[in-house]
């Protein structure tokens, strides 16, 4: 299934997201059909905010209420990766079944990251009178995608589908750094040592605050450190 893309230019008050013109007919093929929405490119080059770190398997207290809850605990980041002051009103999280779990408020200044967990998630479902299944991120794998609502349009501006070791206990992945293009593994909490990228990055999940933990560039032994310092001298 293909659905057309086109893209406005940015003028007073409108934004130059990519437009479906076709969405609502879409979403019922979609769900008729068992198909997620389409995946999109990284779509910062139309629309500054992104998702930026998702953690689906929770083995502790992440939002710090005094409980460990597989539901509550769960967690999805996003950040404002543009160069202006984002106003989050019609952001929205949505699995691949396009059901409504979250909506942001309020604004997101330039290089600053929002985080919403699970709990958050199940209350604004709770008080919309919308199914309440808290963010719903499977431990096998899925997909999590951001959304934006105008009076006229909705609109898919970012999407990530994780696989199964990216949802194990305390590993999240994310974008490196804040807003980037590359997504990393965080498992520090839980080391991963396999060979299905993403690849761990020995770095600590890091709901609602900015990325610090350093990434290594290139790797190597002692023994080669010290044979390319005296090829270097010689």
């Amino acid at each position: 299934m293909f659905v057309s893309m086109r893209f406005v230019p940015r003028g007073s008050g409108t934004p130059a997201w990519p437009r479906i013109g076709t969405l609502a007919a879409f979403l019922i093929g979609a769900a008729t059909a068992g198909l997620a929405p389409p995946a999109v490119p990284d779509a910062r080059a139309s629309d500054p905010v992104v998702l930026n770190e998702i953690l689906a398997d929770p083995a502790r207290d992440w939002d710090e209420d005094g409980a460990v809850h597989s539901r509550d605990d769960e967690w999805v980041e996003i950040a404002n990766a543009g160069a202006a002051t984002v106003n989050l009103d019609g952001y929205r999280i949505a699995g691949a079944d396009t059901v409504w779990r979250y909506g942001f408020t309020g604004t997101l200044a330039p290089g600053e990251v929002r985080v919403v967990y699970g709990g958050q998630s199940y209350a604004w479902e709770q008080l919309r009178g919308f199914p309440q299944y808290g963010l719903r991120l499977a431990n096998t794998g899925g997909t999590v995608n951001l959304w934006y609502l105008s009076v006229t349009d909705t609109v898919l501006v970012d999407a990530y589908t994780y696989v199964d070791h990216e949802a194990e206990d305390d590993r999240s992945s994310g974008r490196v750094p804040d807003g980037g293009f590359e997504w990393r593994l965080f498992d520090a909490l839980n080391p991963y040592s396999g060979k299905i990228l993403p690849s761990g990055s020995g770095c600590t999940p890091s709901p609602g605050v900015l990325f610090q933990c350093p990434v290594p560039i290139k790797t190597g032994t002692w023994g080669g450190l010290k044979t390319r310092y005296r090829t270097q001298r010689s």
